[in-house]
């Protein structure tokens, strides 16, 4: 059965001002149980992280502050909203609801995360709405756990991974793939092992020839296992994004990168990243659209 995390923490931590975008969390699992595409038996609540496994990713510095809520001011305006302890209980959730994903995709072939993609927090840095990288403290759980030995994470949120590019920097057994908006946040960007910049505008057609061109490259890495982050801020709707990619492409994005895990047996754990486009609508059945994708290719 195919996993997928959600707590109700996922929708409602954040200020008022930041409350919008984050209801995206409640409204995909209640759509796709409307739809009929999941039941209740395929969600669940992930428990809080551990230190010990947080650790694995995060300076022990930095963790520190978060968990004392003593990070300064300066930080807390680089991840841009106030440091409190219920949004740290958010993220480590998220995060363990990642690590919980992988496990259940290593059974199943593919496991969700409704919330995740928190790819800008660093090694020793949050950044971008991002305390707790999910995805890179879940790929260091298999690897120390001994439940995978080469790692990809392809990263095709509109912004680059670049928490995700630093932690990883000196890996070898983890491959970083980011494509992602050339003159968009992060400004200052980290090297990921594979980045491809796109220039603002670019369409359906060119978007997916470059993800098409790529997605075999890949697999020199020889991976048993990979993170996908499907952010769909790529979308032309998008506040933040500068692409132009339609829903139908987004779509085809998706379909390319499960495809591919399926055609390799590589089994996928999938956060959905980013989104931010002034109709929640668009917002929620671009990221259902995902889910919907990932059962049909895996069910």
């Amino acid at each position: 059965m195919v996993k997928i995390a959600w707590h109700h923490l996922f929708a409602h931590p954040l200020p008022e001002g930041h409350r919008f975008p984050m209801i995206k969390y409640e409204l995909i699992p209640g759509q796709l149980l409307y739809e009929g595409v999941i039941s209740a038996s395929n969600l669940f609540a992930p428990e809080l992280v551990s230190e010990a496994v947080i650790l694995l990713s995060h300076d022990p510095g930095y963790w520190e502050q978060l968990r004392d809520l003593t990070l300064p001011a300066r930080e807390q305006r680089r991840i841009g909203f106030p440091l409190n302890a219920q949004l740290l209980e958010r993220e480590m959730r998220i995060a363990q609801g990642t690590i919980d994903g992988a496990i259940y995709a290593k059974a199943n072939g593919i496991a969700f995360n409704v919330a995740g993609g928190t790819h800008h927090a660093g090694s020793n840095w949050g950044e971008g709405f991002c305390l707790l990288n999910d995805q890179a403290i879940a790929a260091n759980y298999l690897l120390n756990a001994g439940l995978a030995s080469r790692i990809l994470i392809i990263d095709l949120d509109v912004h680059q991974g670049n928490g995700t590019a630093e932690i990883f920097y000196n890996e070898d057994r983890v491959f970083t793939f980011s494509m992602h908006g050339d003159k968009n946040f992060p400004f200052r960007k980290e090297r990921s092992d594979l980045d491809i910049a796109l220039e603002d505008g670019l369409t359906d057609e060119r978007f997916l020839m470059k993800l098409e061109e790529t997605l075999p490259l890949l697999l020199a890495h020889q991976p048993d296992f990979v993170f996908y982050l499907s952010g769909v801020d790529v979308l032309e709707s998008d506040k933040l994004g500068k692409l132009a990619l339609s829903k139908e492409g987004c779509k085809a994005r998706d379909r390319k990168v499960l495809q591919f895990c399926k055609d390799h047996n590589l089994p996928v754990q999938v956060s959905m990243g980013g989104g931010y486009s002034p109709n929640i609508k668009d917002i929620v059945d671009a990221h259902c659209n995902t889910f919907k994708i990932g059962l049909d290719i895996f069910e």
